[in-house]
């Protein structure tokens, strides 16, 4: 049985899907039997059992790849077997081992037993992998049973089983900076301003249908950017496309809250997002973040809108429209990389007899 979360966008007629959810069935290759066979040569009238080993069978493994983006395949295969090891043979040849059957998921992919709940791996870097079933081994060849008192065995064993279990992937989006807010904020208008990305941009809720990525060069710092969908009240409930969406953040290293001043009230729009946030996981309150007031070219001249915010919260106004104030975000998200950057000087005494 498959599980998916599936959200589609039509844009221009082009039909795009972003699935970061699937189920999937694995199992290892079964090891080939062991062979019963004795030696059958001219002059050699009595030969010994010569009866090869079977190859064991091939795994399963997940690897991790950048140049994915999406759990999309799995919508279509949900089933994965790695090959069987091949029979022995006689004149004491073993059987070929099972070739291995590699998954490829996009980096940031949870990999998780069904049955146990528990997380197999947790896969952050490209080229990463993890053996999620193992093949099972060869049987012995009638060789192997061979003793000074039993010199013609005639038994051989059968190759095992692979190993079978039900996975579950779940994709997080892996960035350094992971833009939030209300519906229509501005957050795509900004990512397309700060880098090549080109998410949708419309003037209506929710036109960020699935996460956009975008790479952002600063001054001496490149960092990746996120564009999650946009947050309503109640989301972490199921309502608008929140709950879908929110595992993202949490693979954020930062966040920057972009409110629409031009909308009003922008304090209670920063509360609404951290009511949001802390329901579905207190954790997401604990990460850095930043205040970026935006369409200040709706307002008049000298109304910034501040409104009061968390102390120690960075703020600043900006227009991704025009362009306003976008150097000075930068800045800002490049001085807070660069100091998580930094290597935490030891404590006191620590290493001390």
């Amino acid at each position: 049985m498959r599980h998916f979360c599936c959200i589609i966008r039509t844009v221009y007629g082009e039909v795009r899907v972003f699935v970061d959810f699937a189920r999937i069935s694995v199992k290892g290759g079964d090891g080939g039997n062991g062979c019963v066979s004795f030696r059958r040569e001219k002059y050699v009238p009595k030969g010994g059992p010569d009866g090869g080993d079977g190859g064991d069978g091939g795994d399963v493994i997940v690897e991790a790849d950048e140049h994915l983006a999406t759990l999309l395949d799995f919508r279509y295969r949900h089933r994965f077997a790695a090959k069987r090891g091949e029979h022995g043979q006689g004149a004491n040849r073993a059987g070929k081992r099972g070739e291995d059957t590699v998954i490829r998921v996009p980096v940031g992919t949870i990999v998780r037993d069904v049955e146990s709940g528990q997380i197999v791996a947790d896969l952050v870097a490209h080229g990463q992998r993890v053996v999620v079933a193992r093949g099972g081994k060869g049987g012995r060849g009638n060789a192997r049973f061979a003793t000074p008192t039993h010199r013609a065995p005639r038994e051989c064993e059968p190759g095992q089983a692979g190993e079978e279990r039900t996975l579950e992937l779940e994709l997080k989006v892996l960035a350094d900076v992971g833009l939030v807010g209300l519906p229509n904020a501005g957050k795509s208008t900004l990512l397309s301003r700060l880098s090549a990305a080109r998410p949708k941009v419309a003037d209506y809720p929710f036109t960020t249908l699935s996460p956009h990525l975008g790479i952002v060069r600063g001054s001496d710092l490149t960092f990746v950017m996120a564009d999650i969908p946009g947050l309503i009240e109640g989301a972490h409930t199921g309502k608008g496309l929140g709950i879908q969406f929110l595992r993202h953040i949490e693979r954020t290293r930062l966040l920057v809250f972009v409110i629409d001043v031009a909308a009003g009230a922008p304090a209670e729009a920063y509360d609404v997002l951290c009511r949001e946030l802390g329901a579905y996981s207190p954790a997401l309150l604990d990460k850095p973040r930043l205040v970026a007031l935006n369409k200040i070219d709706l307002l008049p001249a000298g109304d910034a809108h501040r409104g009061p915010f968390d102390p120690g919260v960075p703020v600043c106004t900006i227009s991704a429209l025009t362009g306003e104030g976008l150097g000075q975000l930068v800045y800002l998200i490049e001085a807070w990389l660069r100091r998580a950057a930094e290597p935490r000087p030891q404590e006191e005494g620590k290493g001390e007899d």
